[in-house]
């Protein structure tokens, strides 16, 4: 985090954290997270150079662990977890879910934008469909370990789709870039007007 990795630093108004994602060269987001002293034009010039050379920033307005992106990947890889070790679904299908259904909705639009577009705007969703997230939200149980027979099911399924010698895996890798790098083609010339 920028107060620990910065501290003690004579110039801490021109520092500030810049996160990508991997692999940023097909996948343009980047985290910008100031010190609590970084000067607002240190962070404005940050987010700029980030747009001249393509990339998409995001300004994160106080540092919190992991990241927002990363908080969010933590967010549905355990509730994913808890899916599959509590036998709703198996680790493909799971894995379907989300390339077959939410990843195919938020390669262009984020979960926020989702609610407002899924009903007449989001006063209109909250109103619709608050009571029935919160009564989900509460049957999400505690973080899983990420250890034991739930482990070696997914890796079993995930070794039945992709091997995990380093041949198949650098191949599904490539694979893996290759539509990245067809999705930030498609993606720049869907640009919404």
């Amino acid at each position: 985090m920028p107060s620990k990795l910065f501290a003690g630093l004579v110039h801490v108004k021109q520092c500030i954290v810049a996160h990508p994602v991997n692999p940023p060269y097909y996948v343009p987001l980047v985290e910008l997270v100031p010190h609590p002293e970084t000067a607002p034009a240190t962070m404005d010039r940050t987010h700029a150079l980030m747009r001249k050379i393509g990339q998409s920033p995001v300004r994160v307005l106080k540092e919190i662990d992991g990241f927002v992106l990363n908080r969010l990947q933590y967010a549905i890889i355990s509730e994913a977890w808890r899916l599959v070790e509590d036998g709703v679904v198996s680790p493909c299908d799971l894995d379907l879910v989300m390339s077959d259904g939410l990843g195919m909705r938020y390669a262009f639009i984020g979960p926020l934008e989702t609610m407002h577009l899924n009903a007449e705007g989001m006063l209109s969703y909250c109103d619709r469909y608050s009571e029935g997230m919160k009564r989900v939200l509460k049957t999400f149980g505690p973080v899983p370990e990420f250890s034991g027979a739930t482990v070696e099911k997914v890796h079993q399924a995930m070794r039945t789709k992709v091997p995990d010698d380093p041949e198949h895996l650098a191949a599904r890798r490539q694979w893996r870039d290759d539509c990245l790098k067809k999705l930030a083609k498609l993606k720049s010339q869907l640009q919404p007007e």
